[in-house]
């Protein structure tokens, strides 16, 4: 059991101002593996004043040195891969083999990229008889989830130590032995005191200071739409910069033509990896109706190679949601699901295993449009089949949600699914398999978010623009 006692504020590991504590569980077999402080606003005043009291010194450092600190960030997480794959696996519940690759693995890929970038971008331009600098926005309040715990903090903090920024950052209270790690390899990796701090604590109470503190200038949220709604309104109300990424409900489109078998399989796959707890996750596979019932034995047969079980086995594919909570809510939507009239394909509510919190991976056919199991995110390994007539019908389905985050299409090629991604209201869209990019724009349109993540598009959103006229 990992019992931390402190925040990492201004360089070194601190007591917290109170005495409460978060628990830690291993949502495999339900027992406390571990807990940290429950920070105050007290703690996040005293992370605030620390990264303001860094900002300008950092911000002056030449990007050329911010670069080789990140790229030491980067060699000290894949030195410790193992360890942080581990404890992703302990309190996530997030297979080993994916916790190293994708838990593990996108994070140090998405570091070296701000390392590679932060000593190449063009901080300042000459535009006619104008000079434009692109500055550091100041101190950025990065707030992550739990689905992704080293991707996501790594995907706000590399971007906003390479545009010069310091960062208070406020993990989710269900993986936050993950940060504490991330924060021992900040301090490894020799980052100055003040320019990273961390506080862990609950959302309605460390959250909410972070985003509403005067001395924080931008707030970097990823979670659900519900809170970056509540987050935005703080913000607005303080004139101040935010960037949301937020819930989805991807469509996977299916055209006739396309190669149904490998479609499907992919589908399927994207939807159970992590637990089908991505925001980005296709949990809508829109097939012609010709193709339905060919689809649904093909994502029934798919979804049989995906067991759950102990996380830490790696025959495991499928490990649990992250709480009971979780659990729970995903159990309301396959309800909904049956007492809606969609068709139950594999899985349901029967529980796999008496231990953990684990959810059957669940299948529905013939699900219409205005079904909820359409409509909103589910977050668990469920995929909804829904019959479309021709292209405009499928298009009307694809856009017909209040996400817009992410989605695929695959055609017989690639000119057709290009012409039909184009007229998809939504951020990203996989072409035929396309692979992800950790250098290309990540975020949605529509209640999907506000801002980009990732790559170069990434970097800008901690920066503002002055302008000099000569």
């Amino acid at each position: 059991m990992k019992a931390h006692d402190g925040m990492y504020i201004g360089g070194e590991w601190r007591p917290a101002a109170g005495t409460g504590r978060i628990e830690v569980v291993n949502p495999a077999d339900e027992q406390v593996i571990g807990s940290v402080p429950a920070g105050s606003a007290e703690d996040v005043d005293a992370a605030v004043r620390a990264a303001r009291a860094a900002f300008p010194g950092w911000a002056a450092t030449a990007p050329a040195e911010r670069a080789a600190l990140i790229g030491a960030l980067r060699d000290v997480l894949a030195a410790r891969k193992g360890e942080f794959a581990e404890t992703i696996t302990a309190e996530l519940g997030s297979p080993l083999g994916f916790a190293e690759a994708v838990h593990v693995g996108a994070p140090i890929a998405v570091a070296s990229s701000y390392a590679e970038l932060a000593g190449s971008y063009a901080f300042e331009e000459r535009i006619g008889n104008s000079t434009v600098f692109m500055e550091p926005v100041g101190v950025v309040g990065a707030i992550t989830p739990w689905n992704y715990p080293l991707h996501q903090v790594v995907a706000k903090v590399a971007p906003a130590l390479a545009a010069g920024c310091t960062v208070v950052l406020k993990p989710a209270e269900d993986t936050p032995l993950t940060a504490q790690l991330f924060a021992e390899a900040v301090h490894e990796a020799g980052v100055p005191a003040g320019v990273f701090n961390l506080v862990t604590g609950t959302g309605p109470v460390a959250g909410q200071a972070l985003a509403e503190h005067d001395g924080v200038d931008l707030v970097s949220f990823t979670g659900s739409t519900a809170v970056g709604k509540k987050i935005g309104a703080i913000a607005g109300a303080a004139v101040k910069r935010v960037a949301l990424e937020l819930g989805g409900k991807s469509a996977n489109v299916i055209l006739p033509g396309a190669d149904l078998a490998k479609a499907v399989a992919a589908g399927v796959g994207h939807v159970m990896n992590n637990t089908g707890q991505s925001c980005n996750a296709l949990t809508r596979m829109l097939v012609h109706r010709d193709q339905h019932e060919e689809a649904v034995a093909l994502a029934a047969a798919a979804v049989a190679g995906y067991p759950s079980g102990d996380p830490r086995d790696r025959a495991t594919r499928l490990g649990p949601v992250v709480n009971a909570t979780q659990r729970d809510r995903v159990r309301s939507y396959i309800h909904k699901g049956l007492s809606e009239g969609a068709r139950l394909v594999a899985g349901g509510l029967d529980a796999p295993h008496e231990r953990g919190y684990f959810i059957a991976p669940t299948v529905f056919a013939d699900v219409t449009p205005e079904m909820t199991i359409a409509q909103e995110e589910i977050f668990g390994p469920v995929l909804a089949i829904l019959p479309y007539e021709d292209h405009d019908d499928a298009l009307r389905i694809a856009n017909g949600t209040v996400y817009g985050l992410g989605g695929a299409v695959w055609a017989a090629d690639e000119e057709t699914a290009v012409a039909f991604a184009r007229r998809m209201d939504t951020g990203q869209v996989d072409i035929n398999g396309g692979r992800f990019n950790v250098l290309a724009p990540f975020g949605g349109y529509k209640q999907s978010g506000v801002g980009r993540e990732l790559g170069a598009h990434g970097l800008g959103e901690y920066l503002q623009t002055k302008s000099l006229q000569f």
